[in-house]
């Protein structure tokens, strides 16, 4: 097995129209692991994962190299292809056919003869709980059952690195927490997994390492506990239903309070509790809120709360 399933140094993709899409961007993937891609709409994820699928031709840079399980996906898309499964925020199931139809029709694209097909659609219907609904049309399926049978299809011909493009969205929390559990179970055997997600909890659930990124460019990377832990303070006070401004003028902040705020809401960051406690104190009881920082602050912090023009 390779040490490493993706090395990336120094890729950039620039649009005909001028748009830098990705800018310099570096970054490696152990086998095995679990790797996140975050950031807001147009941060130039999509691209970044079609660079690395050979969707999309990377701007060609003597000082770039891109490695995808041993293969460079300018020049070897097919070989990375075979190798890979992928799960696309869409739905792009046939929905004239039942579950196992639409599994071993797909299966012929990978070239698995009949008598190999048949136990590992079985196998994965287990795996993903579909079992009894093999005979059941998509058409009838839940959203959840739905993406449940597209991550069996991505897994047919045992991909030794698979690619999910907003797994969860739109899912209840029970089918959230499944796919996780499976997700989790795939690494144990040794698949390699990139994830674009827009859920913080659930690249703070399942990834070892993420990058955070912004207008094309790398802001942040790491595994996701030691950003949270090195890059934001462990404490926040929500103040609700304020003027951001207003609020924080009000709450005069003490020394190692840092404020940020918004048109209905002030938040003070601090390092403990006790910091926050005399400021929660000038406001009403039900109009404030105070927990621990999550992976969802250290993103507005490391990207801006202001939408961009993609969004």
């Amino acid at each position: 097995m390779l040490a490493s399933a993706i090395d990336v140094e120094r890729i950039f993709k620039t649009y005909a129209d001028g748009t830098q899409a990705v800018k310099d961007v570096s970054f490696s993937v152990p086998a095995g692991q679990c790797f996140g891609f975050l950031g807001p709409n147009g941060a130039g994820k999509t691209t970044l994962m079609k660079m690395l699928f050979g969707m999309v031709r990377r701007d060609r840079r003597p000082q770039t190299r891109v490695s995808v399980l041993g293969f460079d996906p300018d020049r070897e898309e097919l070989a990375i292809k075979h190798l890979c499964g992928v799960v696309p925020q869409d739905d792009n199931l046939d929905a004239e056919v039942d579950v196992g139809a639409n599994l071993f029709i797909y299966s012929k694209f990978y070239g698995l003869a009949s008598s190999e097909a048949r136990p590992r659609i079985a196998e994965l219907l287990d795996f993903m709980e579909l079992r009894e609904k093999s005979k059941a049309k998509v058409s009838d399926l839940s959203g959840g059952m739905k993406r449940r049978l597209i991550i069996a299809r991505a897994l047919l011909n045992r991909p030794k690195l698979l690619i999910l493009d907003e797994p969860t969205t739109g899912l209840d929390p029970q089918v959230r927490q499944l796919i996780w559990d499976k997700v989790r179970s795939l690494k144990r055997e040794g698949v390699t997994v990139l994830l674009t997600t827009h859920y913080m909890e659930e690249a703070y659930q399942i990834a070892d390492s993420i990058v955070i990124m912004d207008k094309g460019e790398r802001v942040l990377e790491g595994d996701p506990r030691r950003l949270l832990s090195e890059g934001i303070e462990p404490w926040v006070l929500e103040v609700l239903d304020q003027d951001g401004q207003e609020a924080s003028r009000e709450a005069r902040p003490s020394p190692g309070v840092r404020w940020e705020g918004s048109l209905s809401r002030a938040l003070f960051f601090a390092e403990s509790p006790e910091a926050l406690r005399e400021i929660a104190s000038r406001y009403p009881a039900d109009g404030t809120h105070m927990r621990p920082t999550n992976l969802e602050d250290l993103f507005l912090r490391s990207t801006g709360r202001q939408l961009n023009d993609e969004q």
